[in-house]
């Protein structure tokens, strides 16, 4: 069996935690903030774990997991 790759998206993307769960970075914060609210900006600022449904797709594009 040929080895499988990982998708190079998903290595730059995600970090797996500790306990098997994935964090990533939010969208909408690269520029044109002005069109968002100050709350937003402000719950969005640090990284935010993946729901459990995205957990198990995106382990599926990394097979040999992350890091």
């Amino acid at each position: 069996m040929p080895k499988l790759k990982t998708k190079s998206g998903v290595k730059k993307r995600f970090k797996l935690t500790a306990s098997g769960l994935l964090k990533h970075g939010v969208a909408g914060k690269r520029h044109r903030l002005m069109s968002h609210n100050a709350k937003y900006i402000r719950q969005n600022r640090r990284t935010k774990v993946l729901s459990k449904a995205d957990t198990a797709t995106v382990k599926a594009w990394a097979p040999y997991g992350l890091g």
